[in-house]
């Protein structure tokens, strides 16, 4: 197990600070403001803020370090649990048991802070490289691999595909006037 170094604490902590504000400034301007304050409150926690420092790198997420190094990630598996905008915390076994453990509908304000979650962590990694279509080809590479319920998927995506095509001013605009400020949902007995 690596040490835990005081540049790599300081680094970790800077980051994950960052990647906060972007969140909680996006999910101002999207009219959630409580729930953008609250974002990722879990990281600083001792279980994940410790095992984030300790794999802390700069250019991705600990957890993927922390995961090559012991098989799994003990950060990961505390934060998903406390964090609804994860698609991981929706996973059950559904009515059809056989099926196992899928993705259950999320709620869409969830869905909205996963769209942030996703936009300030590109930006946080990727920093000059950044995009706007980056959040889109990376949810792209990765989708296949995904258990998130479909509908949740797909929500998700349009989302993504307007912030590539036309810019964040015009995303946040949209998903504020026709997902947010309507209080949309989808899907039986769903929940905003």
């Amino acid at each position: 197990m690596k040490p835990i170094t005081l540049s790599n604490t300081v680094g970790h902590f800077k980051t994950i600070t960052h990647h906060k504000l972007l969140v909680m400034q996006l999910m101002i301007r999207l009219g959630l403001v409580w729930q953008g304050i609250n974002h990722d409150n879990s990281k600083y926690a001792p279980i994940e803020f410790w095992r984030g420092a300790r794999y802390y790198q700069g250019t991705r997420s600990p957890n993927a370090a922390e995961r090559e190094d012991l098989g799994y990630t003990e950060a990961w598996m505390h934060h998903k649990g406390r964090n609804k905008h994860h698609f991981e915390y929706w996973m059950d076994i559904g009515k059809d048991k056989s099926k196992g453990f899928q993705g259950m509908p999320m709620p869409t304000r969830y869905i909205v802070e996963m769209f942030c979650d996703r936009v300030a962590a590109c930006k946080v990694y990727q920093q000059d490289e950044y995009t706007d279509a980056s959040p889109l080809e990376y949810f792209l590479t990765h989708k296949y691999n995904l258990m998130m319920h479909p509908d949740t998927a797909a929500i998700l995506e349009v989302m993504l595909r307007y912030l590539a095509e036309n810019g964040e001013e015009a995303a946040i605009r949209y998903i504020r006037e026709n997902i947010v400020k309507p209080r949309f949902c989808y899907g039986e007995g769903a929940r905003y």
